[in-house]
């Protein structure tokens, strides 16, 4: 019975919280490992280790407390987890983690099988940076191939003074990308138990400092490239072998669709799926970790989602204690609130872009 199995999930963030919810309601025990002792998915989940996630024995401890492991962070150290999906059930296993680790081996792989990418060019000192430049031409974004999140990591290059800016970043291996000057941003939530892939409502995504700011979905684009779209992302996770999630951010200019990157997780950009649609990401994943069918999802109606910032998180607070109806709102319960840290998102069902902008935007730091 699924009711005695426990998931593990490495990492205790608002992603291992919404993933220990949705296990709960399907009928499972959650242990979550992370290194902060205040971390949100505790406040829920069954049992808890407190410990980092390059420490072997406590990603181990985890794997032994579970009967099916998981992670909500995917900067795992290959060193620890490889050895361990040998030995324990992660049924994702380690491969998506890696290859979207780096960013010029994710766009590699992407290209390799049946994405379009913008082009790209190994960066690892001034001479190939400028070697990249003259080839792909400016403006180009120059990124760092690991650990950049939410902005970070990364320069617009414009101009000989950005090249200039943008040294210090060389001291890590880099990336250089032709600059895509895009109609938008969209996103697309897979989940694949091997026999099939089910995918959720495409949204467009609009960002503020590098940080995801809102979620329209549906997004509008014509049924051509839509299909096309799901359908590419659903063979890309089929040729690459990945189950589990994962979430792929694209790039969309004059009816084309470019591989910007990926995350093998539960992904920001799906939170709206929890109440805009008839399944979530979250809940999808879980079913596939306890080997459960998979549902297709439909969007119950159009739906706007708005993250929460540090500086919203009081007038979330009061759009929550208004009660409107079709608009709901996830405080993470992070202890510690700051600007520009992800403090909870509210989701609008029944929204429509432009709605959106003439009644809510104005309650908002813009």
């Amino acid at each position: 019975m699924n009711a005695t199995k426990t998931i593990g999930i490495i990492g205790g963030g608002q992603l291992g919280l919404m993933i220990a919810e949705q296990a709960h309601l399907l009928g499972a025990r959650v242990v979550c490992l992370d290194p902060a002792a205040d971390a949100p998915a505790f406040a829920v989940c069954d049992d808890r280790i407190v410990g980092r996630f390059d420490d072997p024995q406590a990603v181990e401890e985890l794997c032994r407390r579970a009967d099916v492991v998981t992670y909500e962070f995917e900067n795992v150290p290959g060193d620890i987890l490889i050895p361990l999906v040998e030995r324990y059930n992660i049924p994702q296993g380690y491969r998506p983690l890696y290859d979207s680790q780096d960013r010029l081996r994710e766009k590699d792989n992407a290209r390799n099988n049946g994405l379009l990418t913008p082009r790209y060019a190994a960066v690892d000192d001034e001479a190939s940076l400028r070697a990249a430049v003259s080839s792909l031409g400016l403006p180009a974004v120059l990124k760092t191939r690991t650990l950049g999140y939410d902005g970070h990591g990364q320069a617009v290059l414009r101009s000989e003074e950005d090249i200039l800016r943008a040294l210090p970043m060389l001291t890590v291996p880099c990336i250089l990308e032709e600059f895509v000057p895009f109609d938008f941003e969209a996103s697309i939530v897979m989940v694949s138990d091997g026999r099939q892939v089910v995918s959720f409502p495409v949204g467009r995504n609009v960002h503020r400092d590098g940080i995801l700011d809102l979620c329209f979905v549906p997004a509008e684009m014509s049924d051509e490239l839509l299909g096309r779209m799901k359908q590419l992302s659903a063979e890309f996770m089929r040729r690459c072998g990945y189950e589990g999630i994962l979430a792929i951010e694209y790039f969309v200019r004059d009816g084309e669709f470019y591989f910007n990157e990926m995350a093998p997780r539960p992904h920001n950009s799906g939170h709206y799926t929890i109440e805009g649609c008839t399944t979530n990401q979250f809940r999808e994943l879980v079913r596939y970790l306890l080997g459960m069918p998979l549902e297709e999802p439909r969007l119950v109606a159009p739906t706007v989602m708005k993250n929460i910032l540090g500086q919203d998180l009081e007038e979330a607070r009061r759009i929550a204690a208004e009660g409107h109806e079709g608009v709901y709102v996830h405080i993470y319960g992070k202890t510690e609130s700051r600007p520009k840290r992800k403090m909870g998102h509210i989701t609008f069902v029944g929204m429509t872009p432009e709605r959106y902008e003439r009644e809510w935007s104005d309650r908002f730091v813009r």
